[in-house]
């Protein structure tokens, strides 16, 4: 099966209220001077794949208004007044790039966010990312992976920060030092999947469905998930907190920057 042009259903409509108040959909918070979205996107399109569903729910609006007016908030160029006439000076860094906006409803759970969303992804086999992550990881070695593997989807597991410190302890009572915000151990879903379309049959149901609770049980029971360790770096913004980490990473290395 050809890996080119494998649709990407990004997950983009939850209302993120981890964030704080604001007065944007997280997808559209910023990363430098572009939303993190947009970084989700530049990570699959630099390795080639450019054709997006975005899923989108509460802020789609703004989510649509964004990248209709894309060009001319992100390249220089000379109106003429009178006829309306634009001439752009500077390329345009999303060449190429597909965008389907699906709306999935303002209070849809995700496995039922993805089974809308497929609909307008016809391909045998589609990616399912969130719009919140940012990884430097091998797409093409994901898509392998789960070629050997053989099964319905693949789903990336990734090392994560704990949110709280750790006192470490002689057993007796004592604390003997403290880790601010250590590495977990266990893996956790960091988003990057890869399903066949078989998967819709684990997606039916109402707006309630989640992704991650039923369907992945199901499909682990079946022996039909299968998990690829991504050791490199790996970031989810779910906080605002997170956010101004991000940024802090941009401003210096910017470690996901594949492009």
């Amino acid at each position: 099966m050809s890996n080119d042009n494998i649709p990407v259903i990004i997950l983009c409509g939850g209302k993120g209220t981890r964030m704080g108040d604001r007065t944007v959909p997280k997808p559209l918070v910023e990363i430098g001077d572009r939303p993190v979205l947009w970084h989700v996107m530049k990570i699959y399109a630099a390795q080639g794949f450019k054709n997006f569903v975005l899923a989108l729910g509460y802020g789609g609006d703004q989510i649509k208004r964004y990248f209709l007016e894309y060009d001319w908030r992100s390249r220089d160029f000379v109106l003429e007044l009178g006829n309306g006439g634009i001439t752009f000076l500077t390329p345009n860094d999303a060449a190429g790039w597909q965008i389907t906006f699906a709306e999935t409803g303002l209070e849809t759970m995700k496995g039922a966010r993805v089974r809308k969303a497929a609909a307008y992804a016809p391909e045998q086999r589609f990616f399912v990312t969130y719009g919140d992550g940012v990884a430097d990881i091998d797409l093409q070695a994901l898509v392998r992976f789960h070629e050997e593997k053989n099964v319905l989807a693949t789903i990336t597991g990734v090392k994560a920060f704990s949110r709280f410190g750790e006192l470490e302890t002689d057993g007796m009572g004592m604390v003997t030092g403290f880790q601010e915000k250590p590495l977990v151990d266990t893996l956790i879903n960091g988003g990057f999947m890869l399903f066949e379309r078989e998967v819709l049959a684990y997606l039916e149901g109402g707006d309630d469905l989640d992704l991650e609770e039923e369907p992945f049980r199901q499909m682990a029971a079946e022996g039909q998930l299968s998990v690829y360790r991504h050791g490199g770096f790996w970031r989810a913004m779910d906080t605002f907190k997170e956010a101004q980490e991000l940024n802090a990473l941009w401003d210096e290395t910017a470690p996901w920057m594949i492009w």
